[in-house]
C-alpha cells in the first residue's frame, strides 16, 4: 500500500463527508468506525452525531471502552438500547442473524428524537465486501451509507490512517458481537452470551486476550480459538483453562487447533454443510 494513495482516499473520504448534511455514526469503538467518526467530526463538527447500541451481544468492557474513545476525540456519542433478543428471527440464529440485528440499530436510530431522519454511516470497509455479513445489505436497503467503502478504503489503509490520525484504537484487534460466537443453529439468549462473556473474560485474566475466542458449540461445549503461535502455551496451562471455562458455564472445553480466524463460525456456511437444526 502506497502511503499517498491512503491519503488521497483519506481526502475523498473527507469530501464524501462534508457533502452528506445529517450525519450519524453507528459507532462500536473498533478501529473502521473510530476513523470515521473522527475524521467526520473534523469536517461537519456540530452537525455529527454518533450512536452505540448497547444490548447483551456487546461486551461491557467494549462499551466502557468506546464510550472512552468517543470522549477523548470529542465525538458526542449516544449510547440506546436495541432489543434484537425479542425478535425470535434473531433469537433462532440463523445465517442472517445479523440482518436483524442491523434492523434494530436503525429502528433505534429512527425511534430516537435526536437521531431520526439522519443519514447513518457504519464503518464498512472494502475488506468487509466479501465477507458473509448480511447486516451490510440490510443496513443498505434501510438507507444506510458506508462511506469508507465510497472512498475505496481498505482494513489497512484504515488502521495506517488511524495511527497517523492518533486514534487509540488503531491496533485494536477485531471484536465481533458476543453472538458471532454462538454456532448457527444454538439459540442466541442473554444467559448464552454472559456465558461467552464471562469466559472470555476468564481467559483475558489468564493472558489470553487479544485474538481470542470462545465459540459455544451447543450449551456446554466451548471451542477456544486463539493465535496458532499460543497454541501450546494454552496446552500447557490446560488446567487453568478448563477450570476458568467451567466456572464460567461451560461443562465441555476444547481447542481448535486450527488457531484463531474471523469468522470461522461461517465455515458451515461456505463448505455448504447443513446448518444445526
Amino acid at each position: 500500500m502506497a502511503l499517498s494513495t491512503a491519503h488521497e482516499k483519506l481526502g475523498d473520504l473527507r469530501s464524501i463527508l462534508r457533502r452528506i448534511p445529517d450525519p450519524v455514526v453507528g459507532f462500536s469503538g473498533g478501529v473502521d468506525s473510530s476513523l470515521l467518526a473522527v475524521v467526520a467530526r473534523q469536517e461537519v463538527g456540530e452537525r455529527l452525531r454518533a450512536v452505540i447500541a448497547d444490548s447483551a451481544s456487546l461486551p461491557r468492557r467494549e462499551l466502557d471502552a468506546a464510550i472512552a474513545l468517543a470522549r477523548r476525540h470529542d465525538v458526542p456519542l449516544e449510547v440506546v438500547a436495541t432489543d434484537e433478543l425479542h425478535d425470535p428471527r434473531y433469537r433462532a440464529n440463523g445465517s442472517d442473524r445479523c440482518a436483524y440485528c442491523k434492523d434494530a440499530l436503525v429502528e433505534a436510530v429512527v425511534a430516537h428524537p435526536d437521531l431520526q431522519d439522519r443519514t447513518l454511516l457504519l464503518g464498512v470497509n472494502v475488506d468487509d465486501l466479501g465477507d458473509h455479513r448480511p447486516g451490510q445489505g440490510a443496513a443498505k436497503r434501510r438507507g444506510a451509507r458506508f462511506p469508507l467503502v465510497e472512498a475505496g478504503l481498505g482494513k489497512h489503509e484504515v488502521r495506517s490512517l488511524a495511527r497517523e490520525l492518533a486514534i487509540g484504537s488503531w491496533d485494536k484487534p477485531a471484536a465481533a458481537c458476543l453472538a458471532s460466537r454462538l454456532a448457527y443453529g444454538v439459540e442466541v439468549t442473554a444467559e448464552a452470551l454472559a456465558r461467552i462473556e464471562r469466559a472470555e473474560e476468564a481467559l483475558g485474566e489468564l493472558g489470553f486476550a487479544g485474538d481470542v475466542r470462545v465459540r459455544d458449540q451447543g450449551g456446554e461445549l466451548a471451542r477456544i480459538e486463539v493465535p496458532a503461535d499460543r497454541l501450546e502455551e494454552l496446552v500447557t496451562r490446560r488446567t487453568e483453562v478448563v477450570d476458568a471455562l467451567r466456572g464460567a458455564g461451560f461443562r465441555y472445553v476444547t481447542l481448535d487447533l486450527e488457531g484463531f480466524r474471523s469468522g470461522s463460525q461461517n465455515l458451515v456456511i461456505t463448505l455448504g454443510r447443513k446448518q444445526p437444526s
